[in-house]
């Protein structure tokens, strides 16, 4: 392939992993909230079972990106899961009274190892839908290669949307174990986790909306300045926000609450 080609491709998957990296961070907080009620010993390999799960999901997505792409009830399916998550959580933390939530979570109907490694699993699906449609709307702007086709698309633009998804579940992988320990030190960031949940799950709406075939929203809206500037504006605050709210649980009281775990 021609030297620019190259630099061109190169710099798009640099671009492409940095993007990944900033929606892995989201998508690993809420794996580690999921998982945060299962014994020490089992949250990491669940979240480990999870994202294995997910990779299966994503590869096979590349390959039918373009049914992802085009039928727009797979992305609505994708936006209503992730509002619904998100939803019911905070719903659950902030107008739920003490009672209501006095039991332990561990204690409750599918909330086991195997029905959490579902969740997670899933919840990585919902996630992958935004992430891979990303991914593809930066990658179809490349040229074409000399490349075979795959997945419907020029092999050079899927290579490079293969190993962006790669890296981004890599960084999912060490970041949703870092927010394990981060929730022990600040609980109240899961709130805060199931809040930008709900958000991507409505960015995810936006895209739906933006369809041709729904057409309530101007097909460019999605990928226009306007919204993206608002949609990271407001993840950030939500994120910055809730850093400084969810405050911090003391060493002693940590110790008290893994000793009678």
């Amino acid at each position: 392939m021609d030297s620019s080609l190259i630099l061109e491709y190169a710099w798009t998957l640099l671009i492409l992993i940095g993007l990944e990296g900033l929606l892995s961070a989201d998508n690993a907080l809420v794996l580690a909230v999921i998982a945060k009620h299962l014994p020490d010993k089992q949250k990491k390999r669940a979240i480990d079972l999870g994202i294995y799960l997910a990779f299966v999901f994503r590869f096979a997505a590349i390959f039918l990106i373009t049914f992802i792409a085009d039928i727009w009830q797979v992305q609505a399916i994708g936006a209503a899961y992730l509002i619904y998550l998100g939803g019911k959580h905070v719903y659950k933390n902030v107008f739920s009274s003490e009672e209501d939530d006095s039991g332990e979570e561990a204690n409750k109907p599918g909330s086991g190892f195997w029905p959490t490694v579902a969740k997670i699993g899933i919840a990585d699906i919902a996630f992958a839908i935004d992430s891979i449609l990303a991914a593809v709307a930066l990658a179809v702007t490349l040229p074409n290669t000399p490349l075979p086709k795959f997945g419907g698309m020029d092999g050079g633009k899927f290579a490079i949307i293969v190993l962006a998804s790669v890296a981004g579940l890599i960084l999912i992988k060490f970041a949703a174990n870092w927010f394990v320990k981060l929730l022990d030190v600040r609980p109240g960031l899961e709130t805060t986790a199931y809040l930008i949940v709900a958000w991507v799950g409505v960015k995810l709406a936006v895209i739906t909306l933006a369809h041709k075939d729904v057409g309530v929203l101007p097909a460019h809206f999605p990928h226009s300045t306007v919204w993206t500037i608002i949609f990271w504006a407001i993840l950030l605050g939500i994120a910055v926000i809730g850093w400084f709210v969810s405050g911090k649980t003391d060493a002693k009281k940590r110790a008290n609450d893994a000793s009678t775990s």
